[in-house]
């Protein structure tokens, strides 16, 4: 009797540790479990650590609560500029209900993918190129919203979405690349017509400094002399001062009028007060005459000296 007891004993213990042992589930921290009892969904979610479930009568679905991250293949499209963009991303998302990405759909991670999709090609048609590349910020709002929206039914919750590259024709680089040089162009020339001009007031201002100080000219004359003899060039290029050309022609307007009333004294040479001033104009005319003469002769020397 007392081995027939401990073979009944056995027999108990040994079905006990294999019903345990088909029945038990353990469940990870990051994981939950939705349990199918003859196909349906039978109490709550059940918690990480050791489950135990009834052998085939439930069936239990393990749901990672990790963050997914997911690259969105890239899309083609044409942007509301007509520009034709290849535009991929990459989208962030996590499980936050197990129970309806089990029950609400078949493939969570196939249906956000493919809304992914959809709503990357949507956003490109939506979106001019200068947004594409340069107000991604605001473009990766809307399309997390686009595929938050019908996400939330299924379980999921979108966690980010990231534009990650934007790919251009070649066509389209070379004309982005001449709009900004010729943009870079354009702000040089400002840049160098506001020096100019800045440059021309200090040059009036200096102008009317040198016509009050008539000796400051001819000291930024030796100055542009000695500037240029600095080059060590076979010809030096002597500017004329232009006091020194107004100083000729101030000598041959007094010659002329002087020689006009000589000619004139000398037709009234019968009276006797005619003479004497006759004479006194001729003295004048031959001074000025002597005047120019020396004018003459220092532009000649000033044209050899240039010469040599």
């Amino acid at each position: 009797m007392v081995e027939e007891l401990v073979g009944v004993v056995a027999a108990v213990g040994a079905g006990a540790l294999v019903y345990v042992a088909s029945a038990a589930r353990v469940v990870k921290q990051y994981e939950r479990g939705v349990v199918f009892r003859l196909g349906r969904l039978h109490g709550d979610v059940r918690r990480p650590g050791f489950n135990l479930v009834v052998p085939a009568v439930d069936r239990m679905r393990k749901v990672n609560l990790q963050i997914v991250t997911m690259p969105i293949p890239a899309q083609e499209g044409i942007t509301r500029d007509n520009v034709t963009v290849r535009v991929d991303a990459v989208v962030y998302f996590k499980v936050v209900d197990p129970a309806a990405a089990i029950v609400n759909v078949e493939d969570y991670r196939f249906a956000v993918s493919q809304m992914a999709q959809t709503s990357l090609r949507s956003i490109i048609g939506k979106s001019e190129l200068d947004d594409l590349l340069s107000n991604r910020e605001k473009l990766n709002q809307g399309l997390e919203l686009m595929i938050d929206s019908p996400a939330v039914e299924w379980g999921v919750t979108i966690d980010r979405v990231e534009i990650k590259d934007v790919s251009l024709p070649d066509t389209m680089k070379r004309s982005m690349a001449r709009q900004a040089e010729a943009d870079r162009e354009r702000r040089a020339r400002l840049i160098n017509a506001d020096a100019e001009y800045q440059a021309s007031k200090k040059l009036a201002q200096a102008a009317h400094q040198m016509a009050d100080t008539p000796s400051a000219l001819q000291l930024r004359l030796l100055q542009t002399v000695m500037a240029v003899a600095a080059e060590k060039n076979s010809t030096l290029v002597l500017p004329i001062p232009v006091e020194l050309l107004r100083f000729l022609e101030r000598g041959q307007q007094p010659a002329a009028q002087a020689s006009g009333h000589a000619e004139t004294a000398s037709g009234h040479a019968g009276a006797a007060s005619g003479h004497a001033e006759a004479a006194e104009q001729a003295e004048i005319a031959e001074g000025t005459v002597d005047r120019r003469e020396q004018a003459e002769e220092a532009m000649e020397q000033l044209r050899r000296a240039v010469e040599q």
